[in-house]
């Protein structure tokens, strides 16, 4: 398993605001505090949250999303962090083309030791989550760049089962899960580390705050507290022809 050391820069690309916090906040907030390069990508804005708002709405939602994620940063201390901008809940449907290269010019430009993203379950199944997870995939076969990549995963033992089923966490797919013998990296975050991660969650207002208040902080707080990674369960490229 890897050390924090040595995972070196590391690029975290993700499909939403939030997404990053929610499956990385501990370990960019802790590559942060090592002194090591941490660069978040951040595919849309999130502004189809609300399925049923109308374009106005969803406007100012993507306002909304987009301070909340500058302060959830903050509080992380990422100071290297780029929007894709491309359509929430669209990402499935676009030409790989234009996000690839994105990704691709990006990597060249960083060239980081590791690449952090969903692995092809989308964790939860999102198909923008899936979407993101084939760019990277591309992304890092195409660039000059050779970071490994790891993927979030689920640890064997799941943390609160029950706050998964009632709110519907994985109603659209469920993520890998892994032994602990099989995890690359895992983070189990404690004291003033899980506070951080916490408090950008927090933040993040539009997409935190009913859970919170539905549930506790606290049993909020310890369904938070680990965060997983595992190389890819293919290697990439297995099975191209050509």
């Amino acid at each position: 398993m890897h050390t924090l050391t040595d995972l070196g820069t590391v690029v975290a690309l993700w499909a939403h605001p939030d997404d990053e916090t929610y499956l990385s906040g501990g370990l960019l907030g802790e590559l942060v505090a090592a002194g090591q390069r941490a660069v978040c990508v951040t595919a849309t804005r999130g502004e189809a949250a609300d399925p049923l708002a109308g374009p106005e709405a969803r406007s100012a939602l993507a306002a909304v999303r987009t301070e909340e994620l500058d302060a959830a940063l903050a509080i992380l201390g990422v100071t290297e962090h780029h929007w894709l901008d491309h359509p929430d809940g669209g990402c499935a449907d676009l030409d790989p083309a234009v996000p690839v290269a994105q990704v691709v010019r990006l990597l060249d430009e960083v060239r980081p030791d590791t690449v952090v993203t969903f692995g092809p379950d989308g964790f939860t199944g999102h198909p923008d989550h899936r979407a993101v997870s084939s760019w990277a995939d591309l992304a890092v076969r195409r660039s000059a760049a050779t970071p490994r990549i790891l993927h979030a995963v689920r640890q064997e033992r799941a943390v609160d089962p029950e706050l998964d089923e009632e709110y519907g966490v994985f109603e659209l797919g469920r993520p890998r899960v892994c032994a602990d013998a099989d995890l690359a990296f895992q983070l189990p975050l404690s004291g003033p580390a899980l506070d951080r991660k916490v408090e950008a969650l927090l933040r993040q207002v539009s997409q935190t705050s009913g859970l919170v208040a539905a549930v506790g902080r606290e049993r909020f707080t310890a369904w938070i507290a680990t965060e997983s990674f595992a190389l890819p369960a293919v290697p990439l490229g297995a099975g191209e022809g050509g």
